[in-house]
């Protein structure tokens, strides 16, 4: 596996390839790696002949300085992970490599509301910062398809939306989520959960799939209350929000009469560790 922390050297290594009309899979990650961010890799190098896999903790994209200093860090074990899972690619840049001083960050689009609502809500900047970012790697990397998780699935239909809007020449792939053996989605924050948060952990994924269940045998505004008073009923969890929306626009859903896909998707606090879970109703 080739690591590199340089853009200019991850161009020269891709050109070669690029030339020779390989295909390029790419996997973007803020690093701490787990068995989800593997299965993307997986998959990259089962659609692909090349798979370059970043690792950067993306500053501008944390609305919370105090959730950017405790992020989980680990490259050692990042690259051991990446090298033995097939990774072809390793780019980790620094900081200042991405933003270089003095130079303006800017990426100006229009998203409507698909940015605004949920994590756009609750976290001002985010996605400035995600779009910001993930187009900045695009560019560098050209790559063929780009794999994200469904578990961020508000920002995999952001990054589809400035694909689309801007016309980039990438096909952007949403994955499964991973979960593990009591359905906790996995996260990299899930490290950071106490032992005993993390036995209760499991049951923000139980309340979201009584509520595809329940689906549209109740009405929409009760299955919402239900859900967020089920999660609370233990008092270290705190649910910052509940929603029921349609799967494309994420436009709050008011009645079961609107003919249109839907999915639930929540934010709770465990602790003090923030955890972002969904499903897909039908």
């Amino acid at each position: 596996m080739k690591e590199i922390s340089k853009i200019k050297e991850v161009k020269l290594w891709l050109k070669p390839h690029q030339k020779n009309g390989l295909k390029i899979g790419y996997v973007p990650t803020m690093g701490a790696l787990h068995e989800g961010h593997l299965r993307l890799i997986s998959q990259s190098k089962h659609e692909n002949d090349i798979t370059v896999c970043s690792v950067f903790v993306n500053p501008i994209q944390f609305n919370n300085p105090d959730d950017l200093a405790k992020y989980p860090r680990n490259i050692s074990t990042d690259t051991r992970l990446l090298r033995s899972n097939g990774c072809d690619m390793l780019f980790c840049p620094d900081e200042t490599e991405m933003y270089p001083e003095g130079k303006k960050v800017m990426l100006e689009i229009e998203f409507g509301m698909l940015d605004k609502v949920m994590e756009g809500k609750f976290r001002p900047g985010h996605f400035k910062g995600v779009v910001i970012v993930v187009k900045k790697f695009f560019d560098i990397i050209n790559p063929t398809n780009a794999y994200f998780g469904k578990k961020d699935y508000q920002q995999l239909m952001v990054i589809s939306r400035m694909k689309e809007l801007l016309g980039l020449p990438v096909n952007i792939i949403g994955c499964e989520t991973v979960r593990e053996d009591d359905g906790l989605a996995m996260s990299s924050r899930n490290m950071r959960l106490t032992i005993g948060e993390r036995q209760v952990a499991r049951r923000i994924f139980e309340v979201l799939c009584k509520v595809r269940e329940k689906g549209t045998r109740t009405p929409v505004w009760e299955l919402r209350e239900w859900a967020m008073k089920k999660i609370q009923e233990d008092s270290r969890f705190r649910v910052e929000y509940f929603e029921i929306a349609d799967r494309e626009t994420l436009m709050p859903i008011e009645s079961w009469g609107q003919k249109t896909q839907a999915v639930a998707l929540t934010a709770v606090y465990l602790g003090d560790v923030r955890l972002i879970d969904n499903v897909e109703l039908f």
